[in-house]
Formats: C-alpha cells, structure tokens, sequence
C-alpha cells in the first residue's frame, strides 16, 4: 500500500525545544542550537520508527454534520464546553473496545494486547509538544473524558505532569484540525502500533440520498504497523470509529 503524500508533521511525536542558542556570524544570516537530549530522543524514536516499523495508510472522509450539531447542543446547556478532539477520543476509545486486535503494541517477542483504551492526545506547550495519556478511556463518559484532557493540558503547560501521565499508551491521537490542517499522514510511535490523524472539517460537497449538498467533512487518515495489525481489521477499525462520529450518540451510550 503506497501512503499518502506527507502533508505535516506529526503533532504526536513533535520535538520539544529546549536549547541554547549561539549566533554563528553577523553576516552568516543564521543561528545555531545545540540539541537537547529530548531532541535527541525523539530523532532516535522517529527514525527507527521510519526505518524499521513497517507502516500502511488508510483514510477516510467523516461526516461532521452531527457531532457538530450535537456538540453545539451539550455546549449551549452545559458549563464545561466539549470540543470535537474529546468526541474524536471517546470515538477512539470505542472502536478500540469494539476492534480490540488494533488495541495492540508489538515487541521483539510477543504482541501485546492491551486490556483497556489508553489514548495518548497531542497537547501543545510554550516549551513544545507533550502527550497526556487518557487512561481507560474507553471506561469513562465524554464529559469525563473533556474534564481529564483539559486537566491533564492544564498540568502540561505548567511542567507539572508526572512521568506516568505521558509515557506509554496503547494508541496515540494527532489532531491538527485546529489549525487548517485539512490532512496528513503521522508517524507511528513505538511500541503502539497505530495513530491517527484527524484534518479540520471543511465545508464539502457531499452526495445524500442520490442528491448532492453541502456538507461539512473531516479527513482522518490511519497509520498502521502492518506486522501487528491486518489491513482487513484495520479497516473494520476504521470504520467503527466513522460510524461513532457521524453517528456520535451512539458513543454515548
């Protein structure tokens, strides 16, 4: 399967930046940063990632009609206001109990099936990106789920989340729809064995019922490790998690 041309970085494994910096020469026009030992960390992770994981794509347009109108609707009655990545995350963590062969991690020796919905999701910081990890989110309800997230991006930007909150995860979740982002491609991060990428949602013309119309889509493109992960059951994840949110009430029940 040939991936789709690479339209961004990966917000799940983007660098953090904590360097000093040193100005070559007035006239050179550029400066230089020593890399950190995160730095460091992240460009070893990608690129055994790249070099050894063997990744496949998938991608399919969601229908955002719903969640959207669904999500003003909760909004206008309740006090903490959802936003489309806490539906995206409880839409994961279903799929990943309804698909539980994608809920794995892959080791030298064994495959490792995880036992519950531990969603990692991009939060980003003044010192760079960082990823909370939702655990058992496929236990908790979308408000619970949006509480922890603001919680957990909230303890991240002030440098105060523990080693526990951010390392491991059975799936990771890069959203750059927040910023025009239409579609991308994201690098997997070891051991899991896949992540998403959610685009913006864009007014679209849409066929319904034979007839088209205006609608509004978002492009969600799936990464795969082919060792761990058929692209028969990806597909069937990946449509589970389309029917959540173009469906979205079925999610919350």
């Amino acid at each position: 399967l040939s991936p789709p041309r690479q339209l961004s970085m990966n917000i799940a494994a983007s660098p953090t930046y904590a360097f000093l910096t040193e100005t070559v020469s007035a006239e050179s026009g550029f400066t230089e940063a020593t890399h950190s030992n995160k730095r460091r960390d992240i460009e070893s992770s990608l690129s055994e990632s790249k070099a050894t994981i063997p990744h496949f794509y998938l991608s399919v347009n969601c229908r955002m009609e719903r969640l959207l109108a669904l999500r003003a609707e909760i909004n206008a009655y309740s006090i903490r206001k959802i936003s489309v990545n806490d539906f995206v995350v409880r839409a994961v963590a279903v799929a990943l109990r309804e698909v539980p062969k994608v809920n794995v991690g892959w080791t030298d020796t064994a495959m490792r099936q995880f036992q519950q919905a531990d969603v990692a999701v991009a939060v980003s910081t003044d010192t760079g990106l960082i990823t909370p990890i939702v655990r058992a989110a496929d236990r908790k309800t979308l408000s619970q789920i949006s509480t922890e997230i603001a919680e957990l991006a909230a303890r991240a930007r002030s440098g105060q989340l523990r080693p526990d909150e951010y390392q491991g995860g059975s799936f990771s979740v890069s959203n750059l729809g927040m910023f025009g982002v239409s579609e991308f491609a994201a690098i997997i991060n070891p051991p899991q064995a896949a992540i998403l990428a959610v685009g913006s949602s864009h007014q679209r013309q849409v066929v319904d019922n034979g007839k088209l119309k205006d609608g509004m889509v978002s492009t969600c493109s799936f990464s795969v490790y082919h060792r761990a992960i058929d692209g028969a059951v990806a597909a069937e994840w990946l449509a589970v998690f389309q029917r959540a949110i173009e469906a979205p009430l079925t999610m919350l029940v």
